[in-house]
């Protein structure tokens, strides 16, 4: 199958994971006149630019998390994700700052109260593909790997990450990418406070996945389980038939929904950047004089 060119592609990105970089990751540097930090703000848009600039996507979207606490998955599970703190007022004042800026770039942008990013993304990949569009997952949480469904789709942490094809992501899992939703329910997942089984580890959880298509299947093979060549075969069926309702569960917890609603005017077709309104806002938040001319770079202003 010949390479699908890369600007083809629809770019949908994890904001989140990026804004966070740059939060942790850059010294206090850039101030509004208020006093409020911005330097997430600089890293995410100068990182943004460098996408557009260097990809020149014709199809992009980023997607923002807001449903902290709020969650549909708070319903099923009360305990979901109960470790994370609420941003702050300077935090969050950050996470607003980076919405703005992706949306006078021109990026359409999602987010909800009660759907996470993740599935405003899984959303916005089935749409793309139903219409013959692959897919490039821009973010490095291994819960997306799920979402590398076609042979031309890849997960990409750009800029410096090697793009994750569907190919490669098995390789490196031990399973099939689509499988990642199955094998986290029987490992849990500690950061997002989901139980698993226990005594079912990340080996184990690999060798079902490669055996098994997934939970439902191996509920229906237990009998099978103890000719598996794993440590631990033996008890296997008796541990995973005793937590079939914790199981089942978390498997609503790590299964991304792909029907989120994403409004009337759902696109990802990126509008014309508003550069004036960026460079303004820009100023309002400290960036000075580099940033307008990166700006200017980009989009081939004199």
């Amino acid at each position: 199958m010949s390479e699908v060119k890369v600007n083809a592609c629809a770019y949908l990105i994890d904001a989140s994971i990026y804004i966070f970089r740059y939060y942790f990751s850059l010294p206090d540097h850039w101030w509004t006149e208020d006093g409020k930090p911005t330097a997430a703000v600089y890293g995410y848009a100068t990182w943004l630019l460098k996408l557009i600039k260097t990809q020149q996507p014709e199809k992009i979207a980023a997607c923002f998390d807001e449903s902290l606490q709020l969650c549909f998955r708070n319903d099923i599970y009360a305990a979901y994700k109960s470790s994370r703190a609420l941003p702050d007022e300077l935090l969050a004042f950050q996470l607003s700052a980076c919405k703005t800026i992706s949306e006078l770039l021109g990026v359409p942008c999602y987010a909800s109260n009660r759907y996470e990013a993740d599935d405003l993304l899984a959303t916005l990949a089935k749409r793309c593909r139903d219409k013959g569009t692959p897919v490039c997952i821009v973010s490095r949480d291994k819960d997306l790997a799920q979402l590398v469904i076609n042979a031309a789709d890849f997960m990409w942490d750009f800029p410096g990450g090697e793009k994750q094809t569907q190919v490669r992501l098995t390789s490196k899992l031990g399973f099939p990418p689509h499988q990642m939703a199955d094998f986290l329910a029987l490992t849990g997942d500690s950061i997002d406070d989901i139980p698993g089984v226990a005594g079912v580890g990340a080996k184990t959880a690999s060798v079902l996945m490669q055996k098994f298509s997934g939970w439902r299947d191996i509920a229906n093979n237990l009998d099978k389980l103890s000719t598996l060549e794993i440590r631990g075969a033996k008890s296997l069926a008796e541990k995973l038939g005793g937590n079939r309702e914790q199981i089942s569960m978390a498997l609503q917890l790590t299964r991304l929904v792909n029907n989120a609603p994403l409004g009337r005017r759902y696109s990802v077709k990126p509008k014309k950047p508003d550069i004036t309104g960026l460079k303004l806002y820009a100023k309002e938040l400290g960036f000075g004089k580099n940033f307008s001319t990166l700006v200017d770079k980009v989009f081939d202003k004199k």
